[in-house]
This record gives C-alpha cells, structure tokens and sequence, in this order.
C-alpha cells in the first residue's frame, strides 16, 4: 500500500479536473483518467507483492512441517553439511525458481509502459 500510495500522490490532480469540466461524472474519471494512469503502479505494485511471497524463506521454514517444503526450502537442501553446497543442481534450480517471475515480467512489461499517458490526452 505504501508502494502504491506514492504512485497515486504523483498523478496530477488536474486532468482529474480538466475531465470534470469536460463533464465527466466522479466514476467515469476514474475508470476512464485514474485507472489508466494507475494501472503501471498497480502492475509494478503486484510484481513486487507476488515476489515477496514467492521468495519467502523464514515463515515457511518456521511454520511449515518438513513433508510439506516450498521453493526457497528446497533450495536451502543444496546446502549440504558444513556449507558444502551441490553448484550444478542449485544453479539449475534457481533458473527454475526465477521463470514464473521472469515469465510475468515479459507478459506485463508492455503494460507498464503503455499506460503512462493513456488517459492524459482527450480522445
């Protein structure tokens, strides 16, 4: 919410008002001006969210049982005793663990762009 909050105080009020005196109604600004100007920061928003609980290490170490292992667990294993640690498979599954992120970065990244000034000219 913070991470959005910045992004929301930085559009400028004035097309909000420049829609109301073209005679838009309070819900058509915002689905057709905010939400538009928005839809970046809430993207970027969502990335970092869906990052953030895809790495999680600590809560699923401590709250998990050991039959039941997230990614981040299953990566730890490589790390075998006394911090001798398998390269080759760690390495190969990292590349694995980073693909659903990578892989939603690629669908969204247009998006990120290309609603920076959507709603910002008249049309």
């Amino acid at each position: 919410m913070w991470m959005l909050r910045g992004y929301v105080s930085a559009l400028p009020i004035e097309l909000e008002e420049a829609a109301a005196v073209d005679g838009a109604s309070r819900p058509r600004i915002l689905l057709s001006v905010v939400l538009p100007l928005l839809r970046p920061g809430i993207i970027a928003t969502a990335m970092f969210a869906f990052i953030s609980a895809w790495n999680e290490f600590f809560f699923a170490l401590v709250l998990l049982k050991s039959d039941t292992l997230t990614l981040p667990l299953v990566l730890a294993r490589f790390v075998g005793a006394e911090g001798k640690v398998s390269l080759g498979p760690l390495a190969a599954a990292s590349v694995f663990a980073t693909l659903p992120s990578l892989a939603i970065f690629a669908i969204v990244q247009r998006r990120l762009t290309s609603g920076l000034l959507a709603g910002a000219v008249k049309g």
